[in-house]
């Protein structure tokens, strides 16, 4: 006899989101749904009609936890829009800045999974390699960015300005210093995801997989063509899901995909490995990947060069501008058009965790549902950027009509 299993809402997880699972008389999940009950905040409604500038400003709000990689599509899509190309130093700050978040976020979800993991004898260490790497990482984007939350200095047609010569020795010293630490923090997660005894095939789905590039992002490896919206109850055949969803269902090629870590490793690095194991590792080693990125950058940088391209046209040609970036949970797409007045016209984002809804909750199918959890916490969803919306009748309450509203 079918019973149905209900966690609302997940834990562990920034925002707020529902797990719904089928299980038969054994606890199997047959059926898996995953889907944001998060509010709607309408931010891609919010900088539409206003100066170019304003929207990356705006949209980095979206999350505390990945600000950097929106502020970045926002830029990216910005500069396109309007037909920029950033000098070299704005674009190595940009990708400096990238690979400090990747591994401050990344050293976050280590937190959040260490209940799952970490031994009671080895929590104290975790937690403190945790903090170690996160203090440094952040430091970084502090420095480079001008803020670790909300990131001042990133802007459209580049940076800012450039960092000094002393800033860049600095933080140089310390990125090297922290290699050791990094190494073994990632040893650590990694050795200990390894010995926890997960289902063999746990998270395993038939899903492809997509990344723009291996730690940045690039436009170019995103088809607008390829991509196509459905709303929820499309997708959710239980119309009390599809009500409640609180995002559209993105599909490439006209399916469900993945995205993040273990996608960029198995486009850009031979990864083959598959499921929640598979996803743990590949976000704790492209932690040392960020980390000899950034290392690079410093070693290259010219401090003298400039940052940014200065004054530029913000009246538009109404060209579709995209931004992708490569944020810690995967690829995020924002989209922006600026019209000739030099107001933006259109604005959309489509974000990394609204990409890999449709396939988590399918991920759980075939195993207990004590391990459905595990099974999200390793794509370290992120729900700030729902968008759905449902308009209701004054009177009796019944749906008048069901539609998004853009971040």
């Amino acid at each position: 006899m079918s019973e149905k299993i209900v966690i609302s809402p997940t834990s562990r997880q920034e925002g707020h989101a529902e797990l719904v699972m089928e299980v038969d008389d054994e606890g199997i999940v047959t059926k898996g749904r995953y889907f944001s009950i998060t509010p709607v905040r309408g931010l891609e409604k919010i900088v539409t009609g206003k100066a170019p500038e304003t929207a990356p400003v705006i949209v980095q709000r979206i999350c505390g936890v990945c600000p950097i990689p929106h502020t970045l599509a926002s830029v990216e899509a910005m500069d396109d829009s309007l037909g920029i190309e950033p000098p070299k130093a704005g674009k190595q700050l940009r990708e400096l800045t990238l690979a400090a978040h990747h591994i401050n976020s990344h050293a976050i979800h280590h937190f959040l999974i260490a209940p799952d993991f970490v031994p009671e004898n080895l929590m104290a260490a975790a937690i403190n390699s945790v903090s170690e790497v996160r203090k440094v990482s952040q430091y970084v984007v502090d420095m480079v960015a001008g803020e670790g939350i909300h990131p001042s200095d990133i802007r459209i047609g580049g940076m800012a300005s450039n960092i000094s010569e002393v800033a860049r020795k600095r933080l140089y010293t310390r990125l090297k210093a922290l290699q050791p630490v990094l190494d073994e923090h990632v040893d650590l997660i990694v050795g200990l995801v390894a010995d926890k005894d997960l289902p063999k095939g746990l998270g395993v789905h038939d899903q492809p997989t997509l990344a723009t590039d291996v730690l940045y992002g690039n436009r170019d490896k995103f088809d607008l063509d390829r991509f196509t919206e459905i709303m929820p109850e499309r997708w959710y055949k239980d119309p009390e899901i599809g009500k409640r969803a609180c995002s559209t269902v993105p599909l490439y090629d006209g399916v469900n995909i993945e995205v993040g870590p273990r996608a960029r490793a198995v486009e850009y690095g031979g990864f083959s490995g598959k499921g929640t194991v598979a996803q743990h590792i590949a976000r704790a080693m492209e932690m040392k990947r960020a980390l000899s990125k950034a290392i690079a950058i410093l070693d290259e940088l010219d401090t003298s060069a400039p940052a940014n391209v200065g004054n530029f046209d913000v009246r538009g040609t109404g060209k579709l501008g995209i931004g992708a970036i490569e944020g810690p949970r995967g690829m995020d797409v924002h989209m922006a058009q600026v019209g000739e007045n030099g107001k933006t016209e259109f604005y959309s984002a489509l974000v990394p965790t609204t990409w890999n809804i449709p396939t988590m909750g399918p991920a759980t199918e075939g195993f207990h549902h004590e391990f459905g959890p595990h099974v999200i916490r390793g794509y370290d969803p992120c729900l700030s950027c729902a968008t759905h919306m449902i308009v209701l009748d004054d009177e009796d309450k019944s749906v008048i009509r069901n539609e998004m509203v853009r971040l």
